[in-house]
C-alpha cells in the first residue's frame, strides 16, 4: 500500500488535489513496478472496474484501481491474496450512473501487454467521461481475500 500512496504523492500534491487522470498515472507507475511474486499467471494483477454503488453510503459512481499478489504458504502453495485499492468517488448523476460498470483484469505473468491494455481502457467512452474529473474522494486501503 506504501508503494502506491507514493506514486500518488510523488507530484507533491495532496490526495483531495488529485484529478482522475494524475490517479491513473500514478496507478499505472505502481502498476509497472515488478515483484518477486508466485509464478501463476494470476500471482500479480491488476484491475481496473467502475460502477455506481453504495457500500457504505448513498450511491455512489466509483472507479476502484486495484492491485492483487498471490501470496503462497511455506510450501510455494496458494494461501490468499492481497489487493491493494485506490478508489476513486465521484458522488452520483444520471450521466454517471448511464456509463453502467465494467470490469478489466491485467496479469503480468499472463503475458499480455500492461500499456497495450491501459491504451486499450483509455480510449473507452467512459474513460472520456471521467478522466477530466476531480473526485470528490480518493481512498487507499489494502485486505487480504
Amino acid at each position: 500500500m506504501g508503494l502506491l500512496e507514493g506514486e500518488l504523492k510523488a507530484g507533491q500534491r495532496a490526495l483531495a488535489d488529485l484529478g482522475t487522470e494524475d490517479v491513473w498515472q500514478a496507478f499505472l507507475r505502481f502498476g509497472r513496478r515488478l515483484f518477486d511474486v508466485s509464478d501463476a499467471p494470476d500471482g500479480d494483477g491488476l484491475l481496473f472496474q467502475y460502477g455506481t454503488y453504495s457500500f457504505d453510503g448513498p450511491p455512489t459512481f466509483t472507479v476502484d484501481l486495484a492491485r492483487q499478489f498471490e501470496v503462497a504458504d511455506a510450501d510455494g502453495e496458494y494461501d490468499h491474496y492481497v489487493q491493494v485499492h485506490c478508489e476513486l468517488r465521484y458522488g452520483s448523476g444520471r450521466a454517471l450512473e448511464a456509463l453502467g460498470s465494467f470490469d478489466s483484469w491485467f496479469f503480468h505473468g499472463a503475458g499480455a501487454d500492461l500499456e497495450a491494455w491501459a491504451g486499450e481502457l483509455i480510449e473507452m467512452p467512459a474513460w472520456t467521461a471521467i478522466r477530466t474529473l476531480t473526485p470528490i474522494e480518493i481512498r487507499v486501503s489494502q485486505e487480504q481475500v
